[in-house]
């Protein structure tokens, strides 16, 4: 019985990924038959991960030191490199045809010369790391880069060896973390870094810390990293401090994932109280760092100061009032 494809493929196709129809499109376009590479290789085509993994490996590798030979020049769209093309110019097709053979064979030569380590980098010691183990090491790093803080929404995630493969690194879950794919390009596989630590670490806490325990039933807002809370000594009404979730002592011990939760926070915070009360017409936005700039809460915290007409007689310097005497100027 001849299968009716169109009634499969418009109501019977269930998907978890795009591979069915993948699938059927190359067989399709190849009178009915495909080899495994080569629907292997299509399904490639559309993984946006990979492409931005050689993307990168284009740009900041080969296409280097292409342009530091002399052999290439980047296009570009502002400060980003968009293409590449080459300095040689008015090749005929003959001399074309004679540099593409040339190529070729320095790729055969030295694929038949490194056979299977040529890919090492992609593989595992025995195949590709197993679909379990990839789950365990996102899971444990609760799906966020174990360096940067990352999410998988935000960039590809990778499983990377801490000790190198080829520096007898085993395929065991001890040896394995989550890295996005800029810094896993960054770390390369001379480095045994291990970052798995950082993704622990947005779970700490401090017993006693009045910002770790107290302040459930305060908070007017949060997001993954941190929250909001209103000032419980407040200098104006609407006074609100935006409190990162993992306990670290001052401003400077942020990670970058957390500067960028709380700079989304203030933003919204602003947004509420101009919302909320028209007499709003400026923030002041403070930070104290260290006992002798006034900080008494020894867990980061950034200040939200909504500031009105004639809330002091003259703000002229504003945050300079730190120091009194040096408000004006």
């Amino acid at each position: 019985m001849t299968l009716d494809l169109h009634d499969f493929i418009r109501n019977k196709m269930r998907m978890t990924h795009i591979y069915q129809p993948v699938m059927i499109k190359v067989l399709l376009e190849n009178s009915g038959e495909a080899t495994v590479e080569q629907i292997a290789a299509s399904i490639l085509s559309y993984d946006q991960s990979q492409l931005e993994y050689y993307s990168l490996r284009t740009k900041n590798m080969v296409g280097r030191v292409l342009t530091k030979n002399s052999v290439v020049q980047p296009i570009k769209s502002g400060q980003k490199i968009t293409g590449y093309k080459l300095n040689a110019y008015g090749l005929t097709e003959a001399q074309t045809a004679s540099l593409v053979r040339l190529c070729e064979e320095h790729i055969d030569g030295y694929m038949n010369k490194r056979g299977d380590s040529l890919w090492q980098h992609r593989a595992s010691e025995s195949g590709y790391i197993s679909g379990s183990s990839r789950y365990n090491v996102l899971k444990r790093a609760k799906y966020r880069c174990e360096l940067c803080g990352a999410h998988e929404e935000q960039i590809a995630l990778h499983v990377d060896h801490i000790v190198p493969r080829a520096k007898g690194g085993s395929d065991d879950l001890s040896n394995l973390q989550a890295l996005c794919m800029t810094c896993n390009t960054n770390k390369r596989a001379e480095d045994d870094a291990d970052f798995r630590g950082i993704a622990d670490s947005y779970d700490d806490r401090r017993t006693g810390c009045l910002f770790c325990d107290d302040c459930a039933g305060r908070m007017i807002a949060e997001n993954e990293l941190c929250y909001a809370i209103r000032d419980g000594f407040p200098v104006t009404e609407h006074h609100t401090l935006i409190v990162p979730k993992r306990h670290v002592a001052d401003y400077f011990g942020l990670y970058q994932p957390e500067l960028n939760a709380i700079h989304r926070m203030i933003a919204e915070q602003r947004a509420t109280i101009l919302e909320a009360d028209s007499t709003v017409l400026g923030f002041n936005i403070g930070i104290n760092s260290g006992a002798v700039a006034g900080q008494t809460i020894f867990h980061a915290h950034i200040h939200l100061i909504p500031r009105r007409e004639g809330d002091v007689v003259d703000p002229r310097g504003g945050v300079r009032g730190v120091i009194p005497s040096m408000q004006g100027y």
